[in-house]
């Protein structure tokens, strides 16, 4: 029974970075002024597969789909772009899931997000005033590194989690009975047959 529900889970798992990988493709700019900050709808599987699975699940999506888009797609930022997709989604991710796991409900899963977009916005200051840009861009001016936080980093990810949340919200319940609840309902139907 314990080796259908892992394998069960490791296909959910494959299923959802398949589909965050896919959605990758689709990027397009949120904010005019900074035309390379590009937007894609990928957190959303990892952020569904989190709730249902938990913050680990939801940190391997986020891997899985960025290995995934290097292997097929390459890279054009010498890995930083993945790293950065990757750090930036586990944390609005893994907080989120991890305060959802307590307490299933409407309200936990509202404060949950909005706690998961507080978080993508300090990583993401961190990760890229500490990191990301000093191995993209080493030589960036200090007073350009801090209109591209205040103006571009901050708005961006803030847009990104309050879309990824609100489709991951809207769509969470509905897809979690058909996808998720497998095994409660093929409990209930064995029930009804015996």
């Amino acid at each position: 029974m314990r080796k259908n529900f892992t394998l069960d889970k490791m296909i959910k798992l494959s299923l959802l970075s398949a589909i965050a990988f896919i959605l990758m493709y689709f990027d397009f700019p949120v904010l005019p002024t900074f035309p390379w900050l590009k937007m894609d709808l990928s957190d959303v599987p990892a952020l569904m597969g989190a709730f249902a699975f938990g913050p680990l699940a939801g940190a391997i999506i986020e891997a899985f789909k960025n290995v995934l888009i290097l292997i097929l797609k390459g890279t054009h930022t010498g890995f930083v772009g993945e790293l950065a997709n990757f750090l930036i989604g586990i944390s609005l991710v893994c907080p989120a899931a991890y305060i959802y796991h307590k307490n299933k409900t409407i309200k936990t899963a509202l404060i949950s997000m909005t706690i998961g977009l507080i978080s993508m916005e300090i990583v993401g200051v961190l990760a890229n005033v500490f990191l990301l840009i000093p191995l993209y861009m080493p030589d960036m001016p200090q007073s350009e590194l801090i209109k591209y936080v205040m103006y571009g980093m901050l708005p961006f990810n803030g847009i990104k989690a309050v879309i990824i949340s609100a489709l991951t919200f809207i769509l969470y319940k509905r897809v979690s009975v058909s996808i998720f609840k497998v095994e409660p309902m093929a409990k209930k139907l064995n029930r009804k047959i015996s």
